[in-house]
Parts: C-alpha cells; sequence; structure tokens
C-alpha cells in the first residue's frame, strides 16, 4: 500500500513538472528578459538580461526602442587612464535649452597655443582677439555646430556671442593632439582671451559658471 502511494506522488509530481508553465523552458521574444542564449527566440541573443537581435549577425528583428532625453545630464560612457589618474569620458552633453548651463574654461586657438592643434571645424588657428569657442563633444555634435554662433551669458549680466570653432573632446586627451591634456568634462565652453574680456571676467580664475544658447 505504501508503494502505490509513493508511486501515485511521484506521479503527481512529475505531471505538475511538465505541465506547469512556470517550470518549463520559456522562449523570450523581444526585450524579453533571458538568462542564457536558450532563452530568446529564433536569431535573438540575450544582451544585459533582455533578448534583442545579433550584433554578428546583423538582424533587425527587434523594434528600436528611442532613446530617452537626459535630463540635465548624461552618464559616463567610459574612463581613460593618463598620467596616473583616472578620467571620465562622455559622448553626450546636457541638452541644450534656452538656458543651458555649463562651465566656462579658457583656451588659446594660437598656433603653439595650449588648444593643440588647429581648429577642427575649419583646420584654422585663431587669434586671441576672436571670440571663438570650443565645445564638449556632446554640444559639438559631431561639428554640426561648427561655424555657429552662440550666446554666452556669465552671472554678472554680461554676454557676448562667440563663434564655434572647435571641440572640446570629451572622448580623448593626454596626447600630443589634445596638447597633453585630459579629456574635458562634457559640459565645458572654452572661450578665446576675447570672450572672457567681453565678459568682464578674469580669466586666471580658470573657470566660471555661465549660461549659453544658440545665438
Amino acid at each position: 500500500m505504501a508503494k502505490l502511494i509513493l508511486f501515485a506522488s511521484l506521479s503527481f509530481f512529475f505531471v505538475t513538472m511538465i505541465s506547469s508553465p512556470l517550470l518549463s523552458t520559456a522562449i523570450s521574444q523581444c526585450n524579453g528578459p533571458c538568462r542564457d542564449l536558450n532563452d530568446c527566440d529564433g536569431q535573438l541573443i540575450c544582451i544585459n538580461g533582455k533578448c534583442n537581435d545579433d550584433p554578428d549577425l546583423g538582424t533587425q528583428i527587434c523594434p528600436k526602442s528611442p532613446t530617452p532625453t537626459p535630463s540635465g545630464s548624461c552618464q559616463q560612457s567610459g574612463t581613460l587612464r593618463c598620467g596616473g589618474q583616472t578620467y571620465p569620458t562622455y559622448e553626450c552633453s546636457p541638452p541644450v535649452t534656452s538656458s543651458t548651463k555649463a562651465k566656462l574654461t579658457n583656451n588659446d586657438f594660437s598656433e603653439g597655443g595650449d588648444g593643440g592643434g588647429a581648429s577642427s571645424c575649419d583646420g584654422q588657428y585663431h587669434s586671441n582677439s576672436e571670440r571663438v569657442v570650443a565645445l564638449s563633444t556632446g554640444w559639438f555634435s559631431n561639428g554640426s555646430r561648427c561655424g555657429k554662433m552662440i550666446r554666452i551669458k556669465a552671472s554678472n549680466g554680461r554676454s557676448v556671442t562667440a563663434k564655434v570653432v572647435d571641440e572640446c573632446d570629451s572622448m580623448q586627451g593626454c596626447d600630443e593632439e589634445h596638447a597633453y591634456q585630459p579629456p574635458c568634462k562634457n559640459n565645458i565652453v572654452d572661450g578665446s582671451d576675447a570672450v572672457w574680456t567681453a565678459l568682464g571676467l578674469n580669466k586666471d580664475v580658470g573657470i566660471v559658471d555661465v549660461t549659453w544658447s544658440m545665438a
């Protein structure tokens, strides 16, 4: 009698395991949860816990999710180690508004100056008397703001327009091309002497809070 009860119990256990959806192998679709490749349907692979297109195969099965608009900042994309220190790198910058918060730094755009090579927008060097700026990588936007005028406003109420001529590289640095300086932060407006003078600021301060917008 005990053997019959044990057999019945085991039968019920195995039937429950087979029929239970919680214990069966689930095949996840696009953006579905996964732990390994077997959890994903078809040619999808498991990336960061979700089923998605295989970049090696170049599949385009899953719809692309819209990129969320950053709320005032962007996340660090990596690090760069140089001179015994580690610096954060950024591909993005805070979103541009009618009054974008930034840090104004000083740059010598002339040949032999601390800006390194010629300006990336026009391949030229610029006099310190010109009102020109370099923007962090995200704001530089692959050169789409080259030659554009921006308006910079200081906390003392003074403002000035300046032309974008270069990128303040937030991804690379510490080499000859970048005058051996570390990567820029993602919120930098790097202005010439003329920009600082027009704003009534002392460039020896090194860095000040400003806001900027497209002119």
